[in-house]
């Protein structure tokens, strides 16, 4: 059910997550960089330690790359996802998911596991994904460059 694939899709992922603060979380927001996503729920271990992996990330590379999370959490637990992102020191953009990708419809397709990381291109093609697993920072950046 985990695992990693190489997606070169040929269309851009489009998507508009409620973002918790003033910082979008959507495709229009992120493309002209490369993208880091990461899709968590606030109870899973797993996704913390991927937090912590993106937090040192997202401080090492400045503006060169996009970061941000997608909690899959109802809108009932905005403030629950609130204290996940000061508790951890994210400082980067977080967003609630909508009611169709919580399903596993929206753009980003069914979740077979949290953490899910994907990578977007500049041109906001989704280029790679892992699921259900921690993303260590190498392999994350071998992603990121070979996208």
């Amino acid at each position: 059910m985990v695992g990693t694939s190489v997606v070169a899709g040929p269309q851009r992922v489009e998507f508009v997550f409620d973002s918790l603060d003033d910082r979008p979380v959507s495709s229009a927001s992120m493309r002209g960089k490369p993208s880091v996503i990461a899709f968590v729920q606030t109870g899973d271990q797993r996704s913390q330690a991927q937090v912590k992996f993106l937090i040192a990330m997202a401080q090492n590379d400045g503006d060169k790359t996009n970061y941000a999370l997608v909690a899959l959490e109802p809108r009932m637990n905005r403030e629950l996802v609130e204290v996940y992102k000061s508790s951890l020191g994210v400082t980067f953009p977080v967003a609630l998911a909508d009611a169709t990708s919580l399903t596993g419809g929206g753009p980003f397709g069914e979740w077979k596991g949290v953490p899910t990381v994907v990578i977007l291109d500049r041109e906001g093609k989704l280029r790679w994904r892992a699921e259900g697993r921690i993303v260590r920072a190498d392999e994350l950046r071998a992603a990121l460059h070979s996208s």
